[in-house]
């Protein structure tokens, strides 16, 4: 059965907010346009190729760490609390000087997720707006994707279906066992919205899109590693949808004047994070979840009860 809501006990306002910049600093007026027109702009370059090799082996090193603790390639998820090499990262100017023509001076983060599909990885990650998986409002998050790997279609590129950003909320069911996902929402007959746009680039190099875009992923039929780094970056009027004690995030840039989001301080050193709880019965027809943090929850449960960032 198709579910509107993802979190429907939540006063959210989920919609496109067109960016309005006249004179952008790094972004061209024609990217900006393209960004509201489309719903992205690909590929940015951010790395060159030894700071590219630099970002892969700091990445090897966290797999490692969870590989170690008996987690699975997708398991790097929310780290940047604990991680100062994945927190500096989150801060990096170049990235954020991409970033602040569309989001503004101030600059928050609460997410990150690396997404790695090992060679020959069965799992996609079904047609999904990122909007409908967080407990926040109202959605104006930008997705920052680093290619950490070369990244194409034989490896499983995202696709982004341009415009889609303008149709508002889109309805999803709640993926199975049997579709073997990556995450736990599936938009169907994606053919509706046009043809996708796979977002091939080098190594090194970004997109952007935003948080109302609906996009996914195929299986990496590949012989290589697909790698990508999602870093969520949003302005600080962004709220949880729910009474947060203390709301934590990276204050990547500039401030939150409200006082809203308590900062999250540079983490000393790389350190393993606590393990996830478990992953909660999937929710039954018609919507309801148990209200929980803006991350991806996995394929067949509920996002868990609130923690702090």
């Amino acid at each position: 059965m198709p579910v509107l809501d993802a979190h429907p006990g939540m006063a959210r306002e989920l919609r496109f907010f067109p960016i309005h910049n006249p004179s952008p600093r790094h972004l061209t007026p024609a990217q900006i346009a393209q960004f509201n027109d489309r719903g992205y702009i690909f590929p940015l370059d951010l790395f060159d190729e030894e700071e590219t090799s630099a970002q892969r082996a700091y990445f090897d090193r966290l797999l490692a760490m969870a590989t170690e603790a008996g987690r699975d390639n997708y398991a790097v998820n929310g780290w940047h609390s604990h991680c100062r090499g994945l927190y500096d990262l989150v801060c990096h100017p170049r990235m954020l000087d991409y970033v602040e023509d569309i989001v503004g001076p101030d600059i928050i983060c609460i997410m990150t997720h690396y997404f790695s599909k090992n060679p020959t990885d069965s799992k996609t990650v079904y047609w999904h707006q990122d909007a409908q998986f967080w407990g926040i409002t109202p959605s104006k998050v930008v997705t920052a994707w680093i290619a950490i790997d070369d990244v194409d279609r034989a490896n499983g590129a995202m696709q982004l279906f341009p415009g889609s950003h303008h149709r508002g909320v889109i309805p999803f069911e709640y993926v199975t066992d049997q579709e073997n996902g990556v995450l736990n929402e599936h938009v169907h007959d994606p053919e509706r919205f046009g043809e996708p746009v796979a977002v091939e680039m080098r190594a090194g190099q970004l997109s952007l899109h935003t948080d109302m875009l609906l996009h996914g992923s195929m299986p990496n039929n590949s012989g290589r590693r697909r790698c990508g780094l999602t870093v969520r970056y949003m302005p600080p009027e962004v709220r949880y949808g729910d009474k947060v004690a203390e709301p934590r995030a990276i204050i990547a840039r500039g401030s939150d004047p409200s006082g809203y989001w308590q900062a999250v301080p540079r983490p000393e050193s790389d350190a393993l994070p606590p393990q996830p709880p478990p992953p909660q019965p999937r929710p039954p027809a018609g919507g309801f979840c148990v209200p929980g943090p803006p991350t991806f929850p996995p394929r067949g449960s509920a996002p868990p009860p609130q923690p702090p960032a």
